[in-house]
């Protein structure tokens, strides 16, 4: 999927998509609920960002009796991927060895997660030569 078929969430949107993702379809009541156990926003910020999403085509809607469910419209790994295009591109001048480098450099890695990578690097000559 290119970038240009939508326009990239921003944060608030990607914390909406979320919990569309987990849940879908979801009330805004919801979708409410769901995100001020995390952080402190109101009722009607929901509802009017939920509105702006949907006028933009990010998530569709479909009327249930009196309430409006909600679901995204592009699934969590099309935003993934091109959100994670956008930050190659932009943060590390296109090289995805760059990120993981820097991902990798940031934080202890655990010797589980050293033994992942080291698999993975194994699948990945084995899969080469094939």
């Amino acid at each position: 999927m290119s970038s240009t078929s939508f326009r990239q969430p921003t944060e608030p949107e990607l914390e909406i998509l979320q919990v569309l993702w987990e849940h879908q379809p979801a009330t805004v009541k919801f979708v409410h609920e769901q995100l001020v156990q995390h952080r402190e926003v109101g009722y009607t910020t929901i509802l009017k960002q939920m509105q702006r999403m949907f006028e933009k085509g990010m998530i569709g809607r479909v009327k249930e009796g009196k309430q409006h469910l909600y679901s995204a419209s592009f699934s969590e790994s099309q935003i993934q991927e091109s959100l994670y295009n956008k930050l190659v591109k932009t943060a590390f001048k296109g090289s995805p060895m760059q990120l993981v480098m820097h991902a990798l450099g940031r934080n202890k890695t655990s010797e589980a997660e050293l033994e992942e990578l080291q698999q993975w690097l194994d699948d990945q000559k084995k899969n080469k030569k094939e």
